[in-house]
């Protein structure tokens, strides 16, 4: 029989998670495909939430010296551990970023501004952290409201406020239009997770926050759409574990987005030169 691994080579319960998820590891692969060449490079990435920091742990690998910065305070414990490094806690009230004028070669903003009453402080402050150059790169939600599924998570009670936004979030021309208010220079935009692969992740969002996150014993903040924290997975731990057994199959599902890749997706990356 093989020998079962022990706690201490086991993966870290936030790279399992990652493992299991669709649109967490298309979110890494669009960034990496804007991304100028790393070595030596000083970066930030910015997150609001819904992080455990397995992203940041995947695109650290990728190269670079990495400063971590988060709005929300509820993961990042779970973040600290994994990467073992400090992650600096940022106040959304101040809209100011806590880093010297131009101290970064490429700033990251992951999935930040949709949280955002008022987004263009926090887009010029990572221009002003930003050498002149540099790159930042901003992803959000597609905020298109005629989308299909958009207005699918309409109709069964996950609209913006149940993910936490502010809005729905913001399409290419939007953020352009944003970036260039904040005084960068749009360089190109993508998109990634087509209909179906965002279809997929509102049922497995659906059952988190309207079933399994109701009767959690670990508490859930309202706006959290999966476990950011190890007592959060842990409660429920016997429906992930059902989950990991269907994953295969809800990959093979995500793959009819090739059907459709003609549309744009349903989250974007932008690139911009400061």
């Amino acid at each position: 029989m093989p020998e079962k691994k022990n706690e201490a080579t086991a993966a870290p319960w936030q790279l399992k998670m990652f493992n299991r998820s669709l649109k967490k590891k298309m979110k890494v692969a669009a960034l990496a495909r804007h991304f100028p060449p790393l070595a030596g490079r000083r970066c930030l990435l910015v997150t609001c939430g819904d992080n455990n920091g397995a992203i940041n742990y995947k695109i650290r690998a990728m190269g670079g010296s990495w400063t971590w910065a988060d709005f929300e305070a509820q993961g990042i414990a779970g973040m600290e551990e994994l990467l073992g490094e400090t992650v600096v806690r940022l106040d959304r009230a101040a809209a100011q970023l806590p880093f010297a004028d131009g101290e970064f070669d490429l700033a990251v903003s992951v999935d930040v501004h949709e949280h955002l009453e008022d987004p263009l402080p926090v887009t010029r402050e990572l221009a002003r952290v930003t050498r002149a150059g540099g790159t930042v790169i901003l992803t959000t939600p597609n905020g298109n409201e005629r989308k299909l599924a958009v207005r699918i998570k309409k109709a069964v009670g996950m609209d913006a406020r149940a993910y936490g936004h502010r809005r729905t979030g913001f399409d290419l021309p939007d953020l352009r239009r944003l970036a260039e208010a904040a005084g960068l220079t749009f360089r190109r935009g993508s998109s990634y997770a087509r209909f179906f692969t965002e279809m997929l992740e509102l049922a497995i969002n659906f059952m988190y926050v309207k079933v399994l996150a109701k009767k959690s014993a670990a508490p859930v903040e309202e706006g959290t759409i999966a476990p950011v924290r190890r007592d959060q997975l842990e409660a429920v731990k016997k429906s992930y574990r059902a989950y990991s057994i269907v994953y295969p199959f809800f990959w093979i599902v995500s793959r009819l987005d090739y059907l459709v890749a003609f549309t744009r997706g349903y989250a974007v990356v932008l690139e911009a030169g400061r």
